[in-house]
């Protein structure tokens, strides 16, 4: 009983975090900041809905197996999203830049 709260708590979490990745994906301005929230919001979900998932399998063969899953993606999504975002910049995207001239500063 005490078990499928924790598990429910951490899936609820991770959904909650994959929800904000997906809003962030549409509303942000450019494309390093939809890598941002895709990198952060992405892989702390899938984190934590593996980890509700292994909470509610108790330990066995298939926690073990979630395990090594929740390890790969621990490792290879933020990988992914450097190399994403380091090869868009070299192909010349150019990020976001702030047109507000409240923050500029005059000369002369």
């Amino acid at each position: 009983m005490i078990s499928e709260i924790i598990s429910a708590v951490f899936l609820v979490a991770g959904g909650f975090f994959l929800t904000v990745g997906v809003v962030g994906i549409i509303r942000l301005p450019d494309f390093y900041s939809r890598m941002h929230a895709l990198g952060k919001c992405d892989t702390f979900g899938m984190l934590l809905c593996l980890i509700g998932i292994m909470i509610y399998e108790g330990f066995s063969l298939n926690s073990l197996k979630l395990f090594y899953i929740w390890v790969f993606i621990a490792l290879a999504n933020p990988t992914a999203t450097k190399i994403i975002s380091r090869s868009a910049y070299y192909r010349g995207i150019k990020p976001w830049v702030r047109e507000d001239t409240q923050y500029q500063t005059k000369e002369g």
